[in-house]
């Protein structure tokens, strides 16, 4: 006859306290009160049953709600845009500091249109040929996206400044926009996506 030895060893269960915050170990004889929520967390995930085999109605509409969300996600990707961007703040903006003027000394001296100017001639080289957008919103945009290349990435409405938005989701891929005035300073937009 074979007996386990292992069943004799082992210490017999300890039944749970009733719930108060605590609850004793399974090997211990000593309260562990910050265990109980995370033991008690680890298993609702890992009984959780999947929604779609779920005859629980709670867990189910839970699962679609997960659904829903996704397919949200999705849709509003699809509503994205991405662009790229130089910024040159003047006077009148909104926050008188950039990257590369961290105290605004020149950012404060600088007028609504010396900055349009300056935003019409980069808009020139790059149109014709003499410049690319990357080089140029690396170097010279006051906005932090200017480390890479002026590109702020994907965003939908609502995310954006008002005039910058739909300036952005006017273009066609590949165009520039006009000068666009914004709270923080006047720009020169690239739609990529």
């Amino acid at each position: 006859m074979h007996t386990d030895i292992s069943a004799k060893l082992a210490p017999p269960p300890i039944p749970r306290l009733p719930h108060s915050g605590t609850q004793r170990t399974e090997t211990q004889n000593e309260v562990a009160p910050s265990s109980a929520a995370k033991i008690d967390s680890a298993d609702r995930k890992r009984k959780r049953p999947s929604s779609s085999s779920s005859a629980d109605p709670a867990a189910a509409k839970s699962g679609s709600l997960r659904d829903k969300h996704r397919a949200k996600a999705k849709m509003s990707s699809a509503n994205q845009v991405r662009a790229s961007h130089i910024l040159i703040k003047h006077e009148g903006s909104r926050r008188k500091a950039s990257w590369k003027d961290p105290e605004g000394r020149v950012i404060r001296s600088t007028t609504r249109e010396s900055a349009v100017s300056q935003l019409k001639a980069l808009r020139e080289d790059i149109v014709s040929g003499k410049a690319k957008f990357e080089d140029l919103a690396s170097r010279l945009s006051d906005c932090s996206s200017a480390k890479r290349g002026g590109d702020l990435g994907p965003f939908g409405r609502g995310q954006m400044q008002k005039p910058f938005e739909e300036a952005t989701y006017a273009l066609k891929v590949g165009e520039i926009s006009d000068i666009v005035d914004t709270d923080s300073g006047v720009h020169i937009i690239m739609r990529t996506g």
